[in-house]
């Protein structure tokens, strides 16, 4: 089984060349709050050698309202009257099209994974189960795989989820500190967001015990027939604790 240890972000002093030195794949996420231009995108691609592993988080404007802080960020202005179009997965002609933009990106990067991470408020229920088959069903793929990380109480229905990620040939990302995997995928995609606090803890700093129950984790998901793990840090120190987690795998893969 192949373990790639990586952070949510361009962590590194020294900028991407320096984070390429330690690291074989990142989760760019400046594509969450406001798309680069597909120039500056493959000017990324092309600092980092042919080897290095781009993933990338989708555009907010696909997962979250127009009410969401975070989009403040998104360089947009939408009209009162289409502000119910955005986010939410629904399978609207606006999320289509910032979809079309982010594939855009990801395929300048080559990205591996996109990952589509819905807000707490998008909760468990029928319509919005109808707006991931409605949206998954009709985007373009292209080269990458998607991957769902829901937020909020998804959790507590695990085996919809499941039917989803199966349905729709998805990824089910998730923290494993948090969410049991259910993936029918052979590869896992796991966000680390740190242990405690509610959805995340980001200043959470991770101990020998965590590491020692994150290799477990994953000898079992190896016993399961996964045969790609992608262990992707987002805390405050995440460059600190995914060297210190590369040392410690060491002894054990």
């Amino acid at each position: 089984m192949k373990i790639r240890i990586g952070c949510c972000g361009w962590c590194v002093k020294g900028g991407k060349k320096e984070y390429c030195r330690m690291f074989e794949t990142v989760e760019v996420q400046e594509t969450f709050y406001r798309l680069p231009r597909v120039e500056t995108a493959r000017r990324w691609r092309d600092e980092m050698h042919p080897e290095f592993i781009f993933n990338m988080k989708a555009w907010q404007v696909i997962t979250h309202p127009p009410s969401s802080p975070t989009w403040r960020r998104s360089g947009l202005r939408i009209s009162g009257s289409k502000s119910n179009r955005y986010g939410f997965l629904q399978p609207t002609e606006e999320n289509l099209k910032a979809w079309e933009k982010t594939l855009e990106v990801a395929e300048a990067i080559n990205a591996n994974v996109i990952v589509v991470q819905t807000p707490a408020s998008f909760n468990y229920s029928r319509e919005n189960i109808e707006n991931i088959g409605g949206f998954f069903s009709t985007i373009r793929r292209g080269g990458s795989h998607i991957g769902w990380e829901p937020r909020g109480d998804w959790r507590e229905h695990l085996d919809e989820v499941r039917n989803i990620c199966m349905r729709q040939d998805i990824l089910h990302i998730s923290d494993p500190f948090r969410c049991n995997n259910v993936s029918a995928h052979n590869i896992r995609y796991f966000r680390l967001h740190g242990i405690g606090g509610k959805e995340v803890n980001y200043s959470y700093r991770y101990t020998a015990d965590d590491f020692k129950r994150l290799v477990d984790l994953l000898k079992a998901e190896k016993d399961r027939g996964v045969e790609e793990v992608f262990l992707m840090f987002n805390n405050v120190s995440m460059m600190e604790d995914a060297m210190k987690f590369k040392i410690f795998l060491s002894s054990y893969f």
